[in-house]
């Protein structure tokens, strides 16, 4: 508002250079005797003061343009935070449904589009107005008749405005959700690079992209000629105003109601009461698209979080959990789903217990274990860890208590010590190292070039499936679970390692409760228990030779691994049923 007060000077100055140096006609009486009166001496005076007013006006905006916009990347920040945060808290479904470049779109676009939008707030729309005000009231000073006229225009740029922006805004609406879903299936493709190339898709995937790309274009231009329309329609407005209250004044002026200086002070304040508007709609015209934005992040910000209302607020000891698990009549349906995943499940795991989940693709498994982990909460039944109901205790501080390897590994692209430590931030470097010697990891570690220090890039493509699912077992050691989740952890190892890791873990799965869910059942013949899954129900479990003399699902499962070469010792002929 300083810079728009003293931007009001070099008007005025237009004045007294017209009527009282350039005229001669001698200063009013009410003038300050310190303003000089000698016409060469007046006119240096009013040079030097507009020059200094202008350094001063330059200083004062570079100042206020810095404070704003260090206002605006804090807030940008903030949003960031926020916004990060939230997703992170979001429900599982809501996060996958997401994707990774919508959550990136959301962060980085649409948060910097609201930083824009405070900037824009702070800066631009108050030296706006406070210059439009002050304008007014010096044209209304100077004359009241030619003020009426330029306030004319006003009502005429409000009502262009609000119909251009009842357009504009869902135009920046559809473009943002356009440029969502583009970066969703950018990064989607990315990260899927070696299928692309391995099915020649790429021209496939590029076409698919332009398509995108050509729709944002092809918004983008209807939203620019939308700007353009309403700008030249100003525009127009604008100098035929112009034209008017200049024909206006000069007959003022011939007339002698209006002095020269008068009618161009008039003409320069017009001009700062047209920029201010002009100032107002090109800020408005930016804040459709960072409203547009806004929007997004609010209802993303209002969106409950992961497990509300019932996150829980008993908040256990994850050094104290023992690993007791007691599923009473659990019952859980996907949303959109025709039927149960999961029908009336009671099952019991004791503390330090292994039990082997197996069965058909489908059959319920994973989405056992993702009820232990309280990814989800069942429908129907209750879920007990220690004989707490889960739904009772706190899921952040549950969540500590439990590790998970699951067969689609995720490593982050940093060190391979930074992922091993995932699982506890404050082992030491001789943990690091044992948790790998139980993952049978250390020795193609130490291997590598850098050792421990080896940078495997995203998802840890720099390495064999075999060696992530490694890590990831080291991470789980580390983390030093009561429940560890092993969702085929060792699908993607050879025989031998295989069977070293499984020699390595003995000792971890004999003090801690783990599931363990293999297709491959060589890997879950020793467990404590075996429980076998179908169409969400549990058919049969007991231990390996219990199941393999009865002639049941998990018999017929054996024999056809069997006949395919498993390893696993084939069932002896009996007739003894279930």
């Amino acid at each position: 508002t300083g810079t728009t007060l003293l931007a009001l000077v070099p008007p005025a100055a237009t004045k007294f250079l017209i009527d009282y140096v350039l005229s001669g006609e001698p200063l009013p009486a009410d003038v300050p005797a310190w303003v000089p009166r000698e016409p060469h001496a007046l006119l240096l005076a009013i040079v030097l003061t507009v020059i200094g007013v202008s350094l001063v006006k330059s200083i004062v905006e570079l100042w206020s343009r810095w404070r704003a916009t260090l206002i605006s990347i804090r807030v940008q920040l903030q949003v960031r935070r926020r916004v990060f945060h939230k997703i992170m808290q979001l429900p599982l479904t809501q996060v996958l449904k997401l994707k990774s470049g919508g959550a990136t779109s959301l962060i980085r676009q649409d948060a910097g589009s609201v930083g824009s939008l405070i900037f824009g707030l702070l800066y631009n729309p108050w030296a706006a107005i406070v210059q439009l005000v002050g304008s007014l009231l010096v044209l209304a000073w100077v004359d009241w008749k030619l003020l009426l006229g330029a306030l004319l225009l006003i009502p005429v740029v409000y009502a262009t405005h609000r119909a251009w922006i009842a357009r504009i805004r869902p135009q920046h609406r559809r473009i943002r959700a356009v440029r969502e879903r583009t970066d969703g299936v950018m990064t989607e493709t990315f990260a899927g690079v070696r299928i692309v190339r391995g099915f020649s898709g790429q021209r496939v995937e590029t076409s698919r992209i332009m398509r995108m790309n050509h729709l944002i274009g092809r918004q983008t231009l209807r939203v620019w000629w939308w700007s353009r329309a309403i700008e030249l329609m100003w525009g127009v407005f604008i100098a035929v105003a112009t034209a008017a209250l200049m024909l206006f004044g000069g007959w003022r002026v011939l007339a002698g109601a209006l002095s020269l200086g008068d009618l161009m002070m008039f003409l320069a304040f017009l001009m700062m009461l047209l920029v201010p508007m002009s100032t107002l709609a090109n800020s408005a015209a930016q804040f459709q698209e960072g409203l547009s934005s806004l929007d997004r992040i609010l209802d993303l910000l209002a969106e409950p979080r992961e497990l509300e209302p019932h996150r829980g607020t008993l908040r256990i000891d994850p050094k104290q959990v023992e690993g007791a698990i007691e599923f009473d009549h659990v019952s859980f349906r996907y949303d959109g789903a025709d039927s149960d995943t999961i029908s009336d499940v009671c099952l019991t795991v004791r503390p330090g217990e292994t039990v082997a989940l197996v069965g058909p693709s489908g059959a319920g498994k994973t989405t056992l274990c993702n009820l232990v982990a309280r990814f989800f909460d069942p429908n129907q039944g209750t879920i007990r860890v220690d004989g707490h109901d889960l739904k009772e205790l706190d899921v952040d501080r549950y969540r500590q208590a439990l590790a998970i390897v699951e067969q689609d590994v995720f490593l982050f692209d940093g060190s391979i010590a930074e992922n091993i430590r995932y699982g506890n931030r404050y082992a030491s470097d001789e943990e690091v190292s044992r948790a790998a010697q139980a993952a049978h990891a250390d020795e193609f570690i130490r291997q590598l070039p850098q050792g421990y220090e080896t940078i495997i890039g995203e998802r840890g493509v720099k390495l064999s499936g075999g060696q992530r699912q490694r890590l990831a077992i080291a991470r789980a050691v580390l983390a030093d679970p009561a429940i560890l989740i092993l969702d085929e952890a060792t699908s993607n190892l050879d025989t031998a390692s295989e069977k070293a890791i499984q020699e390595g873990l003995a000792d971890l799965l004999a003090s801690r409760t783990c599931l363990v869910i293999a297709h491959r059942l060589s890997t879950i013949a020793s467990s404590d228990r075996i429980v076998v899954v179908e169409e969400g129900r549990i058919v049969e479990e007991g231990t390996h030779a219990e199941l393999v003399r009865h002639n049941g699902r998990y018999r017929e499962m054996v024999r056809m691994q069997t006949e395919v070469g498993s390893g696993i010792a084939p069932p002896a002929e009996t007739t003894e049923t279930t």
